[in-house]
């Protein structure tokens, strides 16, 4: 009796010859294209690569015409005799003469772009196939250090960087095209009620200064631990996930849309989020709350405050150690279920990179996240708001006001970012100071408390928002209100914003 083996269902027979995608005719009919006019030569060095031939020689032929015509020299079949008479792959389908005769056969290179963009069809399905067959691989080989969930983020990565692949540059953009483009911005600012462009962070003077969040803009938000960054992104998250949109059509009608956040939790779990943002809005402590060491009265805000939020568009994923690959492919699917806004990631430094590079030093690490959160922005056209931490070289400086140097790990981080804003609040550092000095005696104890008092009175509850960076308009500093107890931001009470009085 022997044994049978029932194959997988689904699962094709890998043994069978397959011809992989590949156009030969097409590539023979570019090259010959560029060998009879180097112009067709700019119809394609856009987007094709020597990489994306399937005849090895063919790729070698692109590359050598690309490197004359790069030189400002001819590439014809004399000038690549020199560069290619040793070539034998090339000798193997006849040599120079074998380029002399495409080149001849020539009729036109109208169609020289097409041609390209067939051979380059063909490397991109080539490479799917591989990318299958990888993920087959690593699905069948049962390794420890590498579970499925670790596998998914490879496989989503590799298609990402596939997908990246000759999309980078979208060549050159007619002035009276871009000048549309920015007209149809300015319009669409003219007919919205609120005058703002971008998604609003509900701030007003930091709307003012920023215009709002803007599409396809990586927003940076930093700061040193307990400066508040968890409480301002949920605070912009709800303003905007609660924020509707009035627009004018061109009929004159005013037409509401509604904003969807994702908010990418990675430190803190969806419970104790949407525990910060009821405490922010309920005005109960956080920590009362999860206690139940509330009153009837402050219950019933509680719940009165959860009725009123439970039904915004505000999506939380509190996946930890989430790569970027797999933040993309889900913010990609919110946006086609449910429309996208914005996206609020808490915080950079626990994302992770390519699981490839993943031992490689930190600072590349980074650089890759941001580069490709950047990306994300792009590509999904919304603002990508991206909390990170500061260095502690903040701490060993008298002003502890933070600096774009400080910025932790890598300086792709203000490179990458189109907006770079620095939480402080001087009341946290001074009460530090103030613990320091009660156990201090010195005859000038007194006098050195009384100048401390006055400067904690002078910013108790209050935080500045430094605006260290912004790509498309000027920086400063925007003061807000900080209820430590309920961890909120707010409007300061300036008295050019103070209710008027009757006499």
């Amino acid at each position: 009796m022997t044994d049978t083996v029932t194959p997988l269902r689904g699962v094709r027979d890998t043994a069978a010859p397959r011809t992989l995608p590949h156009n030969v005719q097409a590539e023979a009919s570019l090259i010959g294209a560029i060998l009879a006019n180097n112009r067709a030569f700019e119809r394609v060095q856009d987007f094709l690569e020597p990489q994306h031939f399937a005849d090895p020689a063919h790729g070698r032929v692109y590359a050598a015409c690309k490197t004359l015509i790069e030189r400002g020299q001819l590439a014809q079949p004399v000038t690549l005799r020199n560069y290619l008479e040793r070539d034998q792959q090339l000798a193997e389908i006849g040599g120079v003469d074998y380029l002399a005769r495409l080149a001849a056969a020539v009729i036109t290179i109208q169609n020289a772009r097409d041609l390209g963009q067939e051979i380059y069809d063909c490397f991109l399905r080539r490479e799917l196939i591989d990318v299958g067959e990888d993920i087959v691989l690593r699905a069948a080989d049962h390794d420890l250090e590498e579970p499925a969930g670790r596998q998914i983020e490879h496989a989503e990565s590799r298609l990402f960087s596939l997908a990246q692949q000759g999309t980078s540059e979208t060549g050159f953009v007619s002035f009276q095209k871009a000048m549309t483009l920015a007209l149809d911005l300015a319009t669409a600012a003219y007919k919205r009620d609120s005058a703002l462009v971008g998604v609003p962070t509900g701030f007003s003077d930091l709307d003012r200064l920023l215009g709002g969040l803007h599409r396809s803009d990586l927003v940076i938000v930093a700061g040193r631990p307990a400066m508040g960054k968890t409480a301002f992104a949920t605070n912009i998250a709800h303003t905007a996930a609660r924020s509707v949109r009035r627009e004018k059509g061109d009929d004159g009608r005013v037409v509401e849309m509604r904003e969807t956040v994702a908010f990418f939790s990675l430190e803190m779990s969806s419970e104790q989020l949407a525990t910060r943002i009821l405490s922010e809005q309920a005005h109960v402590r956080s920590d009362a709350i999860r206690r139940g060491d509330i009153r009837e009265e402050e219950y019933n805000r509680v719940f009165g405050a959860s009725q009123e939020l439970i039904n915004l568009p505000l999506f939380i994923d509190d996946t930890p150690a989430l790569s970027v690959a797999a933040l993309r492919t889900r913010a990609r699917r919110l946006k086609r279920t449910h429309g996208l806004s914005l996206i609020v990631i808490d915080y950079l430094q626990l994302l992770q990179g390519n699981s490839d590079r993943r031992a490689e030093n930190r600072v590349q690490e980074v650089s890759e996240i941001t580069r490709g959160l950047k990306a994300v922005a792009k590509e999904l056209q919304v603002p990508v708001l991206a909390l990170s931490q500061l260095s502690r070289a903040v701490e060993q400086r008298d002003d502890k006001r933070p600096l774009l140097s400080d910025l932790r790990e890598s300086g792709s981080i203000e490179q990458d970012a189109d907006v770079v804003m620095f939480l402080y609040r001087e009341e946290y550092y001074l009460r530090q100071a103030q613990d320091q000095r009660e156990h201090e005696s010195s005859e000038k104890y007194n006098e050195r408390l009384r100048r401390h008092e006055d400067r904690l009175a002078a910013c108790r509850n209050k935080a500045e928002v430094i605006i260290a960076k912004q790509r498309h308009g000027p920086v400063g500093t925007v003061e807000l209100q900080f209820e430590g107890e309920f961890t909120r931001f707010a409007d300061l009470a300036r008295g050019d914003r103070l209710p008027e009085t009757r006499d």
